[in-house]
């Protein structure tokens, strides 16, 4: 296993952890969210980061690691959500949750490896305030895309656009220890 991957794995975990407590609380009530409302609140997210990293401070406590790890969560239903289709049932066992869980961050990291690998670890290299201005720029192209109902002429999809900015979170989540 490589040092990525272990960190990576590392970061998941963490990020499941808080997943399943956040399930224990409140259920899977979040299936009743259409995917452009989860959009957004990825994008509340990123904003938050983005004027914390401008400000310098937060007035609220939570900081950018929590947000980071949200925008994971988030991103993780989200793609949870388009696996499900037309199932809308919000009672989920907490079994199945973890299931879909890392059946889309295990198809996310396999993504990242073989990115990682062409790219020869390029983000080692990036400021968190950049993949956080990329973070913001793919929200913006998957909000662009919903309003065009999914179609696209030469575009990845919105599940691409997901997929990277759970692993450009976990980037900066590896940055930020």
């Amino acid at each position: 296993m490589t040092q990525t991957e272990s960190e990576y794995r590392e970061v998941i975990a963490g990020c499941k952890e808080i997943f399943q407590k956040k399930n224990q609380d409140y259920g899977s009530s979040w299936r009743v969210l259409r995917l452009p409302s989860i959009t957004d609140q990825v994008f509340i997210k990123a904003q938050r980061i983005r004027t914390l990293q401008e400000n310098g401070f937060a007035k609220v406590q939570e900081g950018e690691r929590s947000e980071f790890m949200g925008m994971v969560n988030y991103c993780v239903m989200a793609l949870i959500q388009m696996k499900l289709g037309t199932d809308t049932r919000t009672d989920l066992d907490s079994r199945q949750l973890s299931d879909l869980y890392d059946q889309q961050v295990g198809e996310v990291m396999d993504l990242l490896l073989n990115k990682n690998h062409d790219y020869n670890e390029a983000w080692r290299q990036m400021r968190v305030a950049s993949m956080t201005d990329i973070i913001l720029m793919k929200l913006l192209r998957i909000k662009q895309i919903e309003d065009n109902h999914g179609k696209t002429l030469v575009s990845e999809g919105v599940s691409a656009g997901y997929q990277d900015i759970i692993n450009y979170s976990v980037f900066c989540l590896i940055q930020l220890k």
